[in-house]
């Protein structure tokens, strides 16, 4: 994760508007500094007249001399929330353990309707929430009594000789920018700045900081924990150590939103200097790639990904939790099957696709995308890019293998975009534990992330489909048309293969794919003899250029039959590859766009 800091600086001592002890006034100086003590307090003394003239005339409403000041002992909880979810039951309870409430505005009001006693926190400061509310807490009455250390003498006299109350627990959560920013339409850069919190982060952080003294709490699921706590008799650093490290969680993925909105703002580069990437914990899983490891499942809480699809997003209706390998094969099954515009089967397995038709008829489109690789295919994940209705459903259920037409197809899930009620019903039946996803499609231009060791590589997602590029002929044969949408549909396919990748395709199905091999000729023989005789008049797509041609990968696909091969071209033995297609009367297509996938 990178994070975006700023480097900090030193701010001037604001001037005290609390009591002023004479003994504060009374050390032995020189008098030049006796002179600087005069004038300090007549600035402090114009303060506080100004501040009694504000009262004077109703700016705040606290009478005159009427400063709140907790007598010593006394437990105080400082409440102020923007969600006030279960505000009434937090109160409730913290007022029944015997704590004052202290608050603010909207809080403090919900708080008096549900029956709870409350000081405001301007009768503490003595000052009024001014500048349309932009400051409230920001007021050493309030941060004094959170970040004094109960261990630490001078602290607590401090707050005793400055009429300080110590606060023990701090309920804040935040203005919703994460929410107001991504609402339907956007909203206008001026509101999305007053909706940053300033006070919230300001309060969090401070009785974070000082966990060991004060409670922190962000989160309403964390109130019940909170007032058992409170109950118990001994104190527990941990529970508090995991409350602090909550809130400093909170306010980052916060700062991170409102960084990564104002970039957006500013600049509009989808690659800053630094950023920070805010995942959240969507489940545990079983183990990770293989039993000894250890994985979890996050979710990408950027503002870029609001709404955006994919299968972190997926609703699962059915089956097992999923696992890591899952994850990984059902998002590859579904950005292939996303990528078509007619209605299409893939068919994922080990991320790569063993299967891919697509046909008017769905029905049909599943059939030949198992018929491609059977083997393959069972145990793998199927994907539809329409709805599964009855039909399909019970297609998906009773559709035998075609290596012995008897064995039912097992597939570990399936992913559609919907399901009708008894399409659903149907999947359901067929095995307990078949995970059955509904799944939105991946926005195009997202930010592909990629760890490396001690790194992220940052890229543009690869979103060129057929209808992005040229096919250009450069060979003597042109194709006809049928054999270009042939060579489209293999390109596309090669795009979702892992690179070297060989494609053979006819008539909107995937005949056979050779993936993963350190050279391509060794991707072409895996991908003809999948194709068996149906490689005769075939299309023929790679994701790369082809090095050789001559005695190579070209000459062997020309002397197998392929119709048209599909190719980016940059090699410098281009000229090899034509004369070998013109020589076999095979049409070359050079597409300029390289799809390696490692």
């Amino acid at each position: 994760m990178l994070s975006l800091s700023a480097a900090p600086t030193t701010a001037a001592p604001a001037a005290k508007l609390s009591r002023v002890p004479s003994a504060a006034l009374h050390q032995k100086t020189t008098s030049a500094a006796f002179f600087s003590q005069k004038v300090q307090l007549n600035s402090l003394r114009s303060s506080c007249s100004a501040i009694k003239s504000m009262a004077d005339s109703q700016t705040i409403s606290v009478p005159k001399n009427e400063q709140q000041s907790p007598a010593s002992g006394k437990k105080q909880a400082l409440i102020s929330l923007s969600d006030k979810k279960d505000l009434a039951f937090l109160g409730t309870g913290l007022e029944q353990l015997g704590y004052t409430i202290v608050s603010t505005g909207g809080t403090a009001s919900a708080l008096e309707g549900a029956g709870v006693s409350v000081t405001k926190v301007e009768q503490l400061t003595l000052f009024p929430e001014m500048l349309d509310g932009r400051v409230k807490t920001l007021h050493p009455h309030i941060h004094g009594g959170i970040l004094a250390r109960r261990d630490q003498k001078h602290h607590m006299e401090a707050l005793s000789e400055h009429g300080i109350g110590s606060f023990d627990v701090v309920v804040v959560n935040l203005y919703p920018f994460y929410d107001k920013v991504t609402s339907t339409g956007g909203i206008e850069f001026e509101d999305g700045i007053e909706n940053i919190d300033i006070g919230g982060p300001a309060m969090i952080r401070a009785a974070a900081k000082n966990h060991k003294d004060v409670l922190i709490v962000v989160d309403n699921e964390d109130y019940p924990g909170l007032l058992e706590f409170l109950k118990g008799d001994r104190d527990d650093q941990q529970f508090r150590r995991k409350l602090a490290w909550k809130a400093f969680q909170h306010c980052a993925s916060y700062d991170s939103a409102v960084s990564e909105w104002l970039w957006k703002q500013t600049m509009g580069d989808k690659f800053p200097p630094s950023f920070t990437v805010p995942l959240e914990l969507k489940s545990s899983l079983r183990y990770g790639e293989n039993p000894h490891q250890n994985a979890a499942f996050y979710v990408d809480k950027s503002i870029s990904e609001v709404n955006a699809g994919g299968i972190a997003t997926a609703i699962q209706h059915h089956g097992k939790e999923m696992s890591y390998n899952n994850y990984l094969d059902a998002d590859a099954a579904w950005n292939c099957v996303s990528e078509f515009q007619n209605p299409t089967c893939v068919i994922v397995k080990h991320t790569n696709p063993c299967g891919v038709a697509s046909r008017g008829d769905i029905l049909e489109a599943y059939r030949l995308a198992v018929k491609g690789d059977p083997v393959s295919a069972f145990g793998g994940i199927v994907a539809f890019n329409i709805e599964v209705d009855e039909a399909l459903a019970k297609e998906i259920r009773e559709f035998r293998s075609p290596t012995d037409g008897e064995t039912r197809m097992f597939y570990e899930i399936v992913v559609a975009p919907k399901y009708t009620k008894k399409g659903l019903e149907i999947l359901r039946g067929k095995s307990k534990t078949l995970r059955i996803l509904e799944a939105k499609s991946n926005e195009k231009g997202k930010l592909s992330l990629r760890q490396v060791g001690g790194g992220w590589l940052a890229q543009d997602s690869d979103d060129l489909t057929p209808q992005d590029i040229q096919f250009n002929v450069v060979s003597d044969k042109s194709p006809a048309e049928s054999e270009l949408h042939d060579a489209e549909f293999a390109w596309l396919c090669a795009k979702h293969v892992k690179s070297n990748a060989i494609v053979i395709a006819k008539n909107n199905c995937m005949l056979g794919m050779g993936s993963g091999q350190p050279n391509r000729l060794e991707s072409l023989r895996i991908s003809m003899r999948k194709a068996g005789d149906e490689v005769k008049g075939a299309a023929l797509a790679s994701d790369a250029f082809f090095p050789f041609a001559w005695n190579d990968a070209v000459e062997e696909a020309c002397e197998a039959g392929i119709g048209v091969i599909a190719e980016p071209g940059g090699s410098i033995r281009d000229k090899d590859a034509i004369e070998c297609c013109n020589k076999y009367g095979v049409s070359l297509l050079f597409t300029n766009v390289r799809h390696f996938r490692h």
